[in-house]
């Protein structure tokens, strides 16, 4: 069950809150140039992510309200599947409190509901904002949210010694608790936007106030890097995954290669619908075997070749066994 800990490479998702005027576009702008790839932006702000273009190279794509969580969720799969490397939402916040985002769902469901009970309408709409964050988060893409925060003022000195009004940002506005869901979140201050991690589960920048550059994002990148890489299928099921380098099939002892198996288990496999997804790289790598030992010579690719030849009728048993093969 237990295992050796082991620092996978990651995707990093990362969080700017600050108040407006802050610089939360800018510096993601700057994170996601020393990320490096291709980069995406969803922008919920009229625009305004696209006054930045001579800054870096990257793609926006406007988000119009209602900002309903689907509307996101739809817009980081297709920022996916395009390739991006790196994903900017600016901002997260209007998904929460902007038009026909979360609290304005809660609302609705709440004056249309018999009681107005509130409590009922959270019950319904809170799944909605947990798809969101589940998308954020299992996206293969770094991912760095702008979200705003609540504003208030503080007197304090400034360099001549007086005392002066100052914004000052407090709780992002998004659902209570939402930072924690992120690797990295920055508070960046309007004043002078020196960045501080108020959550860091990179370790990169404890006890650091910088102003957020490229060399942040490249720092970043670094880090992800000295991680294990983990291999992902391309394909996968219950009973195959299919790497582009390999198949791994469900046995009884756990998924195992199939360059491992033996050649009879490989053709009930290749002939059984719980393994429908491996039939064909099963199939290829028998054939390919089965050339290699002509080539050296042997009987028994002969013997693989009949039993690929065969296959129709070792579907017909296959087809009876119930759980994994071999």
């Amino acid at each position: 069950m237990f295992k050796k800990a082991e620092r996978k490479r990651i995707f990093v998702k990362m969080a700017l809150c600050g108040v407006s005027g802050s610089g939360k576009t800018y510096s993601a702008l700057l994170l996601a140039q020393g990320l490096g790839g291709k980069i995406a932006m969803i922008d919920t702000e009229n625009g305004s992510g696209e006054l930045y273009s001579d800054l870096c190279e990257y793609d926006a794509a406007q988000l119009e309200p209602p900002f309903s969580p689907m509307k996101f969720i739809n817009a980081i799969k297709e920022a996916e599947a395009e390739g991006y490397n790196v994903l900017i939402i600016d901002s997260l916040s209007h998904a929460w409190s902007g038009q026909g985002g979360i609290l304005e769902m809660v609302d609705k469901k709440s004056a249309t509901s018999r009681s107005g009970n509130s409590f009922t309408a959270w019950r319904d709409v809170t799944p909605e904002h947990n798809k969101l964050v589940d998308a954020i988060l299992q996206c293969r893409m770094h991912v760095i949210v702008c979200m705003r925060s609540k504003t208030a003022y503080e007197m304090q000195e400034n360099e001549k010694g007086k005392k002066t009004p100052v914004k000052v940002g407090l709780a992002p506005i998004q659902r209570d608790g939402m930072e924690y869901e992120f690797t990295i979140v920055f508070d960046i201050d309007r004043e002078k936007h020196y960045a501080v991690a108020s959550k860091d589960r990179t370790n990169l920048f404890e006890n650091q106030i910088e102003v957020i550059t490229p060399e942040t994002g490249k720092m970043i990148r670094q880090w992800v890097e000295g991680g294990i890489e983990v291999k992902r299928p391309i394909r996968a099921d219950k009973f195959v995954q299919v790497y582009s380098d390999d198949c791994m099939v469900l046995t009884k002892k756990g998924f195992e290669s199939i360059k491992n198996l033996p050649v009879d288990t490989l053709a009930q496999m290749a002939a059984h619908q719980n393994y429908a997804l491996a039939a064909t790289a099963i199939t290829d790598f028998l054939d390919a075997k089965a050339v290699a030992m002509t080539d050296d010579g042997s009987a028994e690719a002969t013997e693989i070749d009949d039993l690929v030849n065969e296959l129709p009728d070792i579907e017909d048993q296959a087809s009876k066994v119930d759980g994994p093969i071999g």
